[in-house]
C-alpha cells in the first residue's frame, strides 16, 4: 500500500505577517488568525490606543504582535516602516474605507479619499513588501482584501465598486509580474460583515432584509467567515493559487 497524503499545513510558524487596518473588525480578527496560526503579527493602523491596546490582548495569550503606527498613505512611511520591521512573507492588505451615496452626490473629495486608500494605498504597500521579499530572496503571500463589489454593482456603490474593481485587475497584474518570484497576490471578496465599519447599516431593517435577499445562505457574515479565507490564502495550504479571488459572498454573485 502506498504511503497515504499527509495533507498541507495551514501553519505560518516562523513568518513575519503585516496586517494593516488592523485596529478593528475584519484586521483585527485576521491579525489574531494569524498569531494564532504561528505567525509574528504586525499590526498597522493609524489609531495608537487600538493597536497597542488589540496586540497587548495577543501577546496575553502568548501570540507573537506587535504594534505598528502607521497611516498607509503616506507612502514614504509605508516604505520606512516595512524595511524597518519586514521582511514579510504575509500581507493582509485591509485597510480600505466606503463612502455609499448616490452617484450624483459623490464629490471629488470622496473620489480622491477612496481611490488613495482602496488603491493606491493598496499598491504601494504591496510593492514594499514584494520589494523586501525580493531582495531577501523569500516567496510571500500578499492577501488583498476586497468586496463582493469588485465583481458586481450595487446602488449607491458606484465609487466603492470602481476602487474594488480596480483592486482585483491589480492583483491579476502583480500575481502574473511577482510569480517568478515566489510571491502570490489574491483577493477575498466578503459580503457584508458584522463588524463596526457595518452595524448602522445593518441594523437598519429595511436594508439589512435587502441584503439578506441578495445571499443565498440566508445571512450576514461573521469574520471569522473572513479570517478562514486569509488564513487559507496565507500559508502553504493554497500553493498553487494566485491570482484568484475567494468570495466568501453566500452566493451574492452566483446569481
Amino acid at each position: 500500500m502506498s504511503a497515504l497524503p499527509t495533507g498541507p499545513s495551514f501553519r505560518l510558524d516562523g513568518r513575519r505577517a503585516l496586517v494593516t487596518g488592523a485596529g478593528r473588525g475584519i484586521g483585527l480578527a485576521c491579525a489574531g488568525a494569524l498569531a494564532g496560526a504561528g505567525a509574528e503579527v504586525w499590526l498597522a493602523a493609524r489609531s495608537r490606543s487600538e493597536i497597542e491596546g488589540a496586540a497587548a490582548a495577543l501577546r496575553d495569550r502568548g501570540l507573537k504582535a506587535h504594534a505598528l503606527v502607521l497611516d498607509v498613505t503616506d507612502t514614504p512611511a509605508v516604505a520606512r516602516a516595512v524595511a524597518a520591521h519586514g521582511p514579510f512573507q504575509v500581507l493582509v492588505n485591509n485597510a480600505g474605507g466606503n463612502r455609499p451615496k448616490p452617484a450624483e452626490d459623490v464629490t471629488e473629495d470622496d473620489v480622491d479619499a477612496l481611490l488613495a486608500l482602496n488603491v493606491k494605498a493598496a499598491f504601494f504597500v504591496a510593492r514594499e513588501v514584494a520589494r523586501g521579499l525580493k531582495a531577501a530572496g523569500l516567496p510571500g503571500s500578499i492577501v488583498q482584501m476586497s468586496s463582493q463589489m469588485g465583481h458586481v454593482g450595487a446602488p449607491q456603490r458606484s465609487l466603492y465598486c470602481a476602487t474594488k474593481h480596480a483592486l482585483e485587475g491589480m492583483t491579476k497584474a502583480l500575481a502574473l509580474e511577482w510569480a517568478p518570484h515566489g510571491i502570490r497576490v489574491n483577493t477575498v471578496c466578503p459580503t457584508f460583515v458584522e463588524t463596526p465599519m457595518t452595524a448602522h447599516w445593518l441594523q437598519a431593517p429595511e436594508f439589512r432584509a435587502k441584503v439578506l435577499a441578495q445571499i443565498a445562505l440566508g445571512r450576514v457574515g461573521a469574520v471569522d467567515d473572513v479570517t478562514g479565507a486569509v488564513l487559507f490564502l496565507a500559508c502553504d495550504a493554497s500553493a498553487m493559487a494566485t491570482g484568484s479571488a475567494l468570495k466568501i459572498d453566500g452566493g451574492w454573485t452566483a446569481s
